[in-house]
């Protein structure tokens, strides 16, 4: 099979997954995008065998033991996870993120309910963090940013917890602690009331709080790929201010920005950030 017919099939996996990062991974140059390709194709069937009403338990453990194999030189002949090697090997990822991303894969299975943020947490360390780890390594960035790699895949992954509310529910499942909705009075979210819309609320004020501190490694980040990450991160801000607005949005549909918001972002970005850069150099500030 050619490699443009290897692309298109991963770009299918790609384009179904996300609006937000599909469309924002354009913005990368041409070799980036391929890379970002590969890791989202990854990380997405193996979403969407624990994602599947009921999960598909014996294709996700079939389908990690073929990584392994792929991993360890044997050929599967399965195209998502070939690539991905073949990228794992050329960037360096530790195998022990794998481990984790997979674990946390694996817990969808049979962990439903989250009562802790800790427990949310720990989940989204192998989710979501490690994801950002990935992207580090894709992008080539010092190893100073790691934390804040880590903490925008944590803040993404924090929202669609909130925006998927009406998802996850009807999977059977709960990421945001069930242990605070007593705070506010509610036992359910299915139901939109005064408690529901302060609890949600709480919950987006904490997702900005990840966000913001994970921004303070766009420094780290150079011009060109910063504008695909911020077009990316500035959409998910946008989706919560939606659902600020409204709570109740969640519990009836899915809030994420079309196609022509997400390159209409990208292209100001694209200003944005090449002339605040050539400001900051003539004005000497930091960078």
């Amino acid at each position: 099979m050619g490699k443009n017919v290897i692309n298109e099939y991963l770009l299918k996996i790609f384009r179904k997954g996300s609006v937000t990062y599909y469309n924002s991974s354009l913005l990368f140059p041409r070799k980036i995008r391929e890379d970002v390709t590969k890791l989202y194709a990854f990380v997405r069937v193996f979403d969407d065998l624990v994602d599947s009403i009921p999960p598909k338990v014996d294709e996700f453990y079939k389908l990690r033991r073929m990584y392994e194999k792929e991993r360890d030189g044997i050929k599967t002949g399965n195209l998502v996870l070939s690539n991905f090697v073949e990228l794992q090997e050329r960037k360096s990822f530790r195998e022990e993120w794998v481990e984790s991303f997979l674990d946390s894969m694996e817990s969808d299975i049979y962990k439903h309910y989250y009562y802790t943020i800790d427990e949310t947490l720990k989940y989204m360390y192998g989710s979501a963090e490690v994801v950002g780890l990935f992207m580090l390594k894709i992008l080539d960035l010092p190893e100073e940013s790691s934390k804040y790699a880590m903490l925008l895949g944590r803040s993404m992954q924090y929202l669609n917890f909130i925006r998927d509310v009406k998802e996850d529910l009807q999977l059977g499942r709960q990421y945001l602690p069930i242990s605070e909705m007593e705070k506010f009075g509610i036992k359910t979210l299915e139901e939109c009331n005064q408690g529901f819309k302060e609890y949600i609320r709480f919950q987006i004020k904490r997702y900005f709080e990840f966000q913001s501190n994970a921004e303070k490694g766009f420094k780290y980040i150079p011009p060109r790929f910063l504008i695909p990450i911020k077009t990316a991160s500035d959409m998910y801000k946008w989706t919560a201010s939606v659902i600020w607005r409204n709570p109740c949005i969640v519990q009836h549909l899915k809030v994420r920005p079309r196609r022509e918001k997400v390159l209409l972002v990208g292209v100001k970005n694209g200003i944005g950030v090449y002339l605040w850069r050539l400001l900051s150099f003539f004005l000497g500030l930091p960078i």
